[in-house]
Protein backbone atom coordinates (compact mmCIF):
# COMPACT_ATOMS: atom_id res chain seq x y z
CA UNK A 1 0.00 0.00 0.00
CA UNK A 2 1.28 3.69 -0.95
CA UNK A 3 1.72 5.72 1.51
CA UNK A 4 -0.72 8.56 2.15
CA UNK A 5 -0.12 12.48 0.91
CA UNK A 6 -1.94 14.89 0.07
CA UNK A 7 -1.43 13.94 -3.27
CA UNK A 8 -3.50 10.80 -2.55
CA UNK A 9 -6.65 12.81 -1.54
CA UNK A 10 -6.34 14.30 -4.72
CA UNK A 11 -5.81 11.39 -7.19
CA UNK A 12 -7.98 10.67 -10.10
CA UNK A 13 -8.34 6.81 -9.59
CA UNK A 14 -11.93 5.40 -10.54
CA UNK A 15 -14.85 5.98 -8.15
CA UNK A 16 -14.88 2.28 -7.18
CA UNK A 17 -12.24 0.49 -9.25
CA UNK A 18 -13.07 -3.44 -9.74
CA UNK A 19 -12.61 -5.10 -6.54
CA UNK A 20 -9.44 -7.97 -6.25
CA UNK A 21 -8.88 -9.95 -3.78
CA UNK A 22 -5.30 -8.59 -3.54
CA UNK A 23 -6.79 -5.56 -2.20
CA UNK A 24 -6.80 -4.35 1.55
CA UNK A 25 -9.51 -4.55 4.01
CA UNK A 26 -10.12 -0.60 5.33
CA UNK A 27 -11.17 -0.90 8.92
CA UNK A 28 -12.38 2.69 10.46
CA UNK A 29 -13.31 4.04 13.93
CA UNK A 30 -13.42 7.46 15.35
CA UNK A 31 -10.35 6.34 17.35
CA UNK A 32 -8.76 3.64 19.45
CA UNK A 33 -11.68 2.07 19.63
CA UNK A 34 -11.96 -0.34 16.48
CA UNK A 35 -8.39 -2.05 17.51
CA UNK A 36 -10.87 -4.45 19.21
CA UNK A 37 -12.52 -5.68 16.01
CA UNK A 38 -8.92 -5.44 14.30
CA UNK A 39 -7.51 -7.87 16.35
CA UNK A 40 -9.91 -10.93 15.15
CA UNK A 41 -9.53 -9.88 11.57
CA UNK A 42 -6.17 -10.06 11.68
CA UNK A 43 -6.59 -13.18 13.49
CA UNK A 44 -9.32 -14.95 11.59
CA UNK A 45 -7.60 -13.49 8.47
CA UNK A 46 -4.03 -13.19 8.71
CA UNK A 47 -3.14 -13.22 5.20
CA UNK A 48 -5.71 -10.20 4.46
CA UNK A 49 -3.87 -6.44 4.02
CA UNK A 50 -5.16 -3.96 6.42
CA UNK A 51 -5.61 -0.78 6.61
CA UNK A 52 -6.87 0.89 10.05
CA UNK A 53 -7.97 4.74 10.29
CA UNK A 54 -8.46 5.79 13.30
CA UNK A 55 -10.47 9.61 13.20
CA UNK A 56 -9.06 10.49 16.47
CA UNK A 57 -9.36 14.24 15.35
CA UNK A 58 -13.07 13.81 15.29
CA UNK A 59 -13.17 12.27 18.27
CA UNK A 60 -15.54 10.75 20.15
CA UNK A 61 -18.42 10.22 17.91
CA UNK A 62 -20.73 9.21 20.32
CA UNK A 63 -22.13 12.63 21.25
CA UNK A 64 -22.31 13.89 17.34
CA UNK A 65 -25.06 14.51 15.62
CA UNK A 66 -26.02 12.00 12.57
CA UNK A 67 -25.23 14.23 10.43
CA UNK A 68 -21.35 14.68 10.86
CA UNK A 69 -20.87 11.17 11.69
CA UNK A 70 -22.33 10.48 8.45
CA UNK A 71 -19.94 13.12 6.74
CA UNK A 72 -16.72 11.99 8.36
CA UNK A 73 -17.78 7.72 7.36
CA UNK A 74 -18.27 9.10 3.84
CA UNK A 75 -15.04 11.28 4.31
CA UNK A 76 -13.58 8.00 5.36
CA UNK A 77 -14.57 5.71 3.02
CA UNK A 78 -13.38 8.07 -0.15
CA UNK A 79 -9.77 7.95 1.59
CA UNK A 80 -9.59 4.51 2.11
CA UNK A 81 -11.02 3.70 -1.57
CA UNK A 82 -7.82 6.00 -2.92
CA UNK A 83 -5.84 2.59 -2.03
CA UNK A 84 -8.57 0.29 -4.04
CA UNK A 85 -10.15 -1.25 -0.53
CA UNK A 86 -12.43 -4.01 -1.52
CA UNK A 87 -14.15 -4.42 1.69
CA UNK A 88 -15.02 -1.23 4.65
CA UNK A 89 -15.14 -3.13 8.19
CA UNK A 90 -17.36 0.03 9.94
CA UNK A 91 -15.34 -0.80 13.80
CA UNK A 92 -17.55 1.82 15.73
CA UNK A 93 -20.71 1.20 16.72
CA UNK A 94 -22.26 4.92 16.53
CA UNK A 95 -21.00 5.34 12.63
CA UNK A 96 -22.47 1.90 12.10
CA UNK A 97 -25.71 2.82 13.27
CA UNK A 98 -25.75 6.20 11.81
CA UNK A 99 -24.08 5.98 8.55
CA UNK A 100 -23.76 2.35 7.07
CA UNK A 101 -26.67 3.01 5.47
CA UNK A 102 -24.97 5.93 3.50
CA UNK A 103 -22.08 3.96 2.92
CA UNK A 104 -24.13 1.24 1.17
CA UNK A 105 -26.43 3.21 -0.96
CA UNK A 106 -22.79 5.22 -1.99
CA UNK A 107 -20.65 1.95 -2.41
CA UNK A 108 -23.37 -0.76 -3.60
CA UNK A 109 -20.44 -3.20 -5.05
CA UNK A 110 -18.85 -3.00 -2.02
CA UNK A 111 -18.58 -5.37 0.91
CA UNK A 112 -19.23 -2.94 3.83
CA UNK A 113 -19.75 -4.67 7.19
CA UNK A 114 -20.61 -2.64 10.28
CA UNK A 115 -20.39 -3.68 13.92
CA UNK A 116 -24.02 -3.60 16.90
CA UNK A 117 -24.47 -4.16 20.24
CA UNK A 118 -25.03 -8.22 20.61
CA UNK A 119 -28.43 -8.09 21.69
CA UNK A 120 -29.30 -11.56 19.78
CA UNK A 121 -26.68 -13.73 22.22
CA UNK A 122 -27.22 -11.37 24.77
CA UNK A 123 -30.82 -12.47 25.26
CA UNK A 124 -30.05 -16.15 24.03
CA UNK A 125 -27.54 -16.58 27.12
CA UNK A 126 -29.48 -14.73 29.83
CA UNK A 127 -30.79 -16.29 33.13
CA UNK A 128 -32.72 -13.53 34.33
CA UNK A 129 -34.12 -12.69 31.47
CA UNK A 130 -32.57 -9.02 31.96
CA UNK A 131 -29.58 -7.67 29.82
CA UNK A 132 -27.66 -4.47 30.24
CA UNK A 133 -26.78 -2.49 27.36
CA UNK A 134 -23.77 -0.17 27.85
CA UNK A 135 -22.69 1.81 24.83
CA UNK A 136 -22.45 5.40 23.61
CA UNK A 137 -25.41 8.24 23.82
CA UNK A 138 -25.83 7.79 20.13
CA UNK A 139 -25.37 4.22 19.55
CA UNK A 140 -28.84 4.48 22.19
CA UNK A 141 -30.56 6.97 20.42
CA UNK A 142 -30.34 5.73 16.92
CA UNK A 143 -33.34 4.51 14.95
CA UNK A 144 -31.01 1.27 13.69
CA UNK A 145 -30.27 0.52 18.12
CA UNK A 146 -34.02 1.50 18.68
CA UNK A 147 -35.20 -0.98 16.07
CA UNK A 148 -33.26 -4.16 16.92
CA UNK A 149 -33.83 -3.90 20.14
CA UNK A 150 -37.58 -3.76 19.68
CA UNK A 151 -37.21 -6.75 17.14
CA UNK A 152 -34.89 -8.78 20.03
CA UNK A 153 -37.19 -7.96 22.79
CA UNK A 154 -40.94 -8.73 21.06
CA UNK A 155 -39.40 -12.22 19.68
CA UNK A 156 -37.78 -13.35 23.55
CA UNK A 157 -39.45 -11.25 26.07
CA UNK A 158 -35.64 -9.68 27.34
CA UNK A 159 -36.23 -6.90 28.76
CA UNK A 160 -32.80 -4.30 27.89
CA UNK A 161 -31.62 -2.07 30.04
CA UNK A 162 -29.80 0.65 28.78
CA UNK A 163 -26.83 2.75 30.07
CA UNK A 164 -25.30 5.67 28.36
CA UNK A 165 -21.86 5.81 29.03
CA UNK A 166 -21.08 9.45 28.66
CA UNK A 167 -16.95 9.94 28.94
CA UNK A 168 -16.10 6.43 28.81
CA UNK A 169 -15.00 5.79 25.34
CA UNK A 170 -12.98 9.47 26.04
CA UNK A 171 -11.01 7.72 28.75
CA UNK A 172 -9.94 4.74 27.04
CA UNK A 173 -9.20 6.96 24.28
CA UNK A 174 -6.39 8.44 26.46
CA UNK A 175 -5.06 5.49 27.35
CA UNK A 176 -6.50 5.29 30.48
CA UNK A 177 -7.61 0.99 30.83
CA UNK A 178 -6.63 0.87 34.02
CA UNK A 179 -6.77 4.09 35.76
CA UNK A 180 -9.27 4.65 39.04
CA UNK A 181 -10.89 7.29 37.26
CA UNK A 182 -11.42 4.66 34.87
CA UNK A 183 -12.50 1.66 36.88
CA UNK A 184 -15.21 4.70 38.85
CA UNK A 185 -16.50 5.51 35.82
CA UNK A 186 -17.15 1.73 34.62
CA UNK A 187 -18.08 0.84 37.95
CA UNK A 188 -20.88 4.16 38.35
CA UNK A 189 -22.80 2.71 34.56
CA UNK A 190 -22.49 -1.11 35.45
CA UNK A 191 -23.42 -0.98 39.26
CA UNK A 192 -27.27 -0.13 38.11
CA UNK A 193 -27.67 -2.52 35.82
CA UNK A 194 -26.42 -5.31 38.16
CA UNK A 195 -28.43 -3.63 41.30
CA UNK A 196 -31.44 -3.84 38.74
CA UNK A 197 -30.62 -7.67 37.52
CA UNK A 198 -28.91 -7.95 34.49
CA UNK A 199 -27.02 -10.71 34.45
CA UNK A 200 -25.53 -10.05 31.01
CA UNK A 201 -23.51 -7.21 29.74
CA UNK A 202 -23.34 -6.28 26.14
CA UNK A 203 -19.87 -3.73 25.25
CA UNK A 204 -22.37 -1.74 22.92
CA UNK A 205 -18.74 0.13 21.75
CA UNK A 206 -15.76 -1.02 20.11
CA UNK A 207 -13.45 0.83 23.01
CA UNK A 208 -15.42 -1.30 26.01
CA UNK A 209 -13.83 -4.53 25.35
CA UNK A 210 -10.33 -2.84 26.33
CA UNK A 211 -11.66 -2.47 29.84
CA UNK A 212 -13.49 -5.57 30.44
CA UNK A 213 -11.35 -6.46 33.12
CA UNK A 214 -12.97 -3.28 34.77
CA UNK A 215 -16.74 -4.11 34.14
CA UNK A 216 -16.05 -7.70 34.84
CA UNK A 217 -14.91 -6.85 38.65
CA UNK A 218 -17.45 -4.27 38.73
CA UNK A 219 -19.93 -6.49 37.75
CA UNK A 220 -18.97 -9.54 39.75
CA UNK A 221 -19.01 -13.12 39.81
CA UNK A 222 -21.93 -15.11 37.57
CA UNK A 223 -22.14 -12.29 34.98
CA UNK A 224 -21.78 -12.63 31.41
CA UNK A 225 -20.24 -10.26 28.75
CA UNK A 226 -21.20 -9.71 25.31
CA UNK A 227 -18.51 -8.97 22.80
CA UNK A 228 -19.51 -8.69 19.11
CA UNK A 229 -15.69 -8.59 17.64
CA UNK A 230 -15.17 -12.12 16.47
CA UNK A 231 -18.40 -12.20 15.08
CA UNK A 232 -17.98 -9.19 12.83
CA UNK A 233 -14.76 -10.77 11.71
CA UNK A 234 -16.98 -14.64 11.03
CA UNK A 235 -19.27 -12.21 8.81
CA UNK A 236 -16.23 -10.44 7.29
CA UNK A 237 -14.97 -13.73 6.00
CA UNK A 238 -18.07 -14.99 4.72
CA UNK A 239 -18.74 -12.08 2.38
CA UNK A 240 -15.37 -12.43 0.86
CA UNK A 241 -15.47 -15.81 0.11
CA UNK A 242 -19.58 -15.32 -1.19
CA UNK A 243 -17.66 -12.99 -3.49
CA UNK A 244 -14.22 -14.89 -4.32
CA UNK A 245 -12.46 -11.93 -2.49
CA UNK A 246 -10.33 -13.71 -0.01
CA UNK A 247 -6.92 -13.07 -0.21
CA UNK A 248 -4.61 -16.26 -1.78
CA UNK A 249 -1.48 -15.48 -0.80
CA UNK A 250 -0.09 -17.70 2.23
CA UNK A 251 2.37 -14.98 3.32
CA UNK A 252 1.65 -12.51 6.39
CA UNK A 253 -0.55 -9.42 5.36
CA UNK A 254 0.42 -6.10 6.01
CA UNK A 255 -0.97 -3.80 8.38
CA UNK A 256 -0.42 -0.02 7.83
CA UNK A 257 -2.45 2.46 9.93
CA UNK A 258 -3.74 6.29 9.14
CA UNK A 259 -4.98 9.04 11.85
CA UNK A 260 -6.47 12.54 12.07
CA UNK A 261 -5.30 12.77 15.33
CA UNK A 262 -1.77 11.86 16.82
CA UNK A 263 0.53 9.38 15.06
CA UNK A 264 2.61 9.08 18.58
CA UNK A 265 -0.71 8.46 20.28
CA UNK A 266 -2.43 5.64 18.07
CA UNK A 267 1.18 3.66 17.61
CA UNK A 268 1.51 3.57 21.45
CA UNK A 269 -2.09 2.33 21.21
CA UNK A 270 -1.06 -0.44 18.49
CA UNK A 271 1.82 -1.20 20.67
CA UNK A 272 0.00 -1.17 24.37
CA UNK A 273 -3.37 -2.78 23.31
CA UNK A 274 -2.25 -5.37 20.06
CA UNK A 275 1.56 -5.60 20.45
CA UNK A 276 2.33 -4.08 17.20
CA UNK A 277 3.78 -1.87 15.68
CA UNK A 278 2.39 -1.03 12.15
CA UNK A 279 3.79 2.30 9.95
CA UNK A 280 1.59 5.03 11.16
CA UNK A 281 0.80 8.35 9.20
CA UNK A 282 -1.16 11.05 10.56
CA UNK A 283 -3.45 12.73 7.24
CA UNK A 284 -5.03 15.57 7.32
CA UNK A 285 -8.22 15.98 9.45
CA UNK A 286 -10.54 18.21 6.56
CA UNK A 287 -10.55 14.67 4.61
CA UNK A 288 -14.08 14.87 2.13
CA UNK A 289 -15.72 12.77 0.51
CA UNK A 290 -16.30 12.09 -3.21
Amino acid sequence: MPPASSAAFRSALPDLPELRADAPIGIFDSGIGGLSVLRHVRALLPHEELAYFADSGFAPYGEKPESVIVQRALAIAAFLLKFRAKALVVACNTATAAAIAALRERYPQLVVVGVEPGLKPAAAVTRSGKVGVLATTGTLASDKFLKLQQQVAQATQVDFLLQPCQGLATQIEKGEIRSRETAQLVNRYVAPLVAQGADTLVLGCTHYPFVEPLVREAAGAGITIVDTGEAVARHLQRLLSQQNLLQASSAPGALSAYTTGSRSALAAAFKRLLALDPPVEEVAAAVTAN
